[in-house]
């Protein structure tokens, strides 16, 4: 076989992949193929913004065994860092939402991704636990940002017909990004002892600052934004909490609590639950997660193109009713190996797809020049408020088989999140720019 015939091999072969990934061997000819030349420049900044802090945040997950193995953390240490980056999360998303309505989208996004990028290779020349608590939420700050302001971004500047599924699908870029974070670490531990390893794999996260230049130079900014009068910049911080926007604000943020609350319950207890009640092998933990991840990355795009044509509510109101028979068949059916990584797939399929749809749908909920702030706040608040479920699974398995505090608390969560979608009006494919 000849080289070029061999390069020729390995092209198709990153051509399959980028397919797949991004909606099957027909997207030339899909949605895709009739986007304009600025929504795709601004798709694969938002993307690209998505799948890089995604890198950088996963990366903690992965190096915290050898972080406690080195005795440079304990294991409360190690869980009060994760709520350091929810937290952080939290309030960066609503403070970076708010930015974006006075600065730009464009400009906060470049400001969110440099910051990632910098605190976490900063997290390099940690060595006390003090140290990574402050970096670990200052880089929960960005990455909040980013994920708010890249929603905000790409529901403004792709058409109505298509915002739907294009807006969901840069949540498939965290799939992605944890994928490239699984695939580093081992070629770093095969070249580099671990005490070096994990150092090094931090200084890598300095990567996503390259994107800001792409942004800064080829992507322009939303016109939604740059056709908004000057007169209705946001004059208060608490506009979203006013009359006309209070319900709204109120209801949005229980959505996205119930969705992010029954996520979370079964992202942190399901491993040790798959482990230690059901005795699912080591070994095998490594294919669910690879199933998991994989129905992460198609979950966002099926979301998306059934949002588009059957609404937005009605969309994530399906995905909660299935969400909620797949954890009860985990929870309380006897189920075999098999059956636990098919049901992974689905589990991640419609986590991914149900998180992937909240930003821009509560862009359409908001006017421009309080959009950043109003979605911002719902999507960081819900996702702040929903992290107290693990912590309260934890209470009540105290009492209760862990199985049965799980599925319950997971259920109660979507269920909130039912009704709060019952209670929102339906705002799908709205003309932003005529939003008051």
């Amino acid at each position: 076989m000849s080289l070029n015939d061999n390069n020729e091999r390995h092209l198709k072969r990153w051509r399959a992949i980028f397919f797949v990934a991004n909606g099957g061997w027909k997207m030339k000819t899909g949605w895709y193929g009739e986007l304009t030349r600025n929504e795709k420049k601004t798709w694969w900044a938002c993307l690209g913004g998505f799948t890089l802090d995604s890198m950088d945040s996963t990366i903690y997950s992965l190096v915290m065994p050898i972080l406690l193995s080195l005795a440079i953390l304990t294991k409360s240490e190690a869980g009060i860092l994760g709520s350091a980056s929810l937290i952080g999360s939290a309030l960066g998303g609503w403070s970076a939402g708010m930015l974006a309505d006075r600065w730009g989208r464009i400009r906060v996004m470049q400001l969110t991704v440099l910051w990632v990028a910098c605190f976490t290779a900063l997290t390099a020349l940690c060595g006390e636990f003090w140290q990574f608590l402050i970096v670990r939420f200052l880089q929960g700050l960005g990455y909040g940002g980013e994920v708010v302001v890249g929603g905000v971004l790409i529901s403004e500047v792709i058409r109505a017909s298509y915002r739907g599924r294009v807006g969901a699908s840069i949540q498939s870029g965290y799939a992605l990004g944890y994928a490239i974070s699984l695939a580093v670490l081992p070629v770093l531990l095969s070249f580099f002892p671990q005490e070096i390893a994990w150092k090094l794999f931090f200084l890598i996260g300095i990567v996503p600052a390259v994107l800001v230049w792409f942004i800064r130079r080829l992507v322009p900014e939303s016109p939604v934004f740059s056709n908004t009068p000057q007169n209705k910049q946001p004059k208060k911080i608490t506009e979203i909490f006013q009359a006309k926007h209070r319900r709204i604000t109120v209801t949005a943020t229980l959505l996205a609590s119930g969705i992010f609350g029954g996520a979370y319950i079964m992202i942190t207890w399901l491993p040790t639950y798959l482990r230690m009640e059901l005795g699912l092998p080591v070994v095998s933990m490594s294919g669910y997660l690879a199933i998991n991840i994989l129905g992460s990355l198609i979950g966002p795009f099926l979301y998306g193109r059934l949002s588009d044509k059957f609404g937005r509510w009605k969309t994530i109101i399906l995905f909660l009713l299935c969400q909620m028979i797949v954890v009860s068949i985990y929870m309380f059916a006897n189920v075999s190996l098999n059956m636990t990584l098919g049901l992974g797939f689905f589990l991640g399929a419609l986590q991914g797809g149900l998180a992937s749809g909240l930003t821009p749908a509560f862009s359409e909920l908001y006017p421009t020049h309080i959009r950043g702030s109003g979605a911002g706040f719902c999507a960081s608040f819900g996702r702040g408020f929903g992290s107290l479920m693990p912590a309260l699974v934890g209470i009540v398995s105290s009492q209760v088989h862990l199985g049965y505090a799980m599925g319950s608390l997971a259920i109660a969560s979507y269920c909130i999140g039912i009704i709060a979608a019952l209670c929102l009006p339906n705002t799908t494919g709205i003309n932003l720019a005529e939003v008051n």
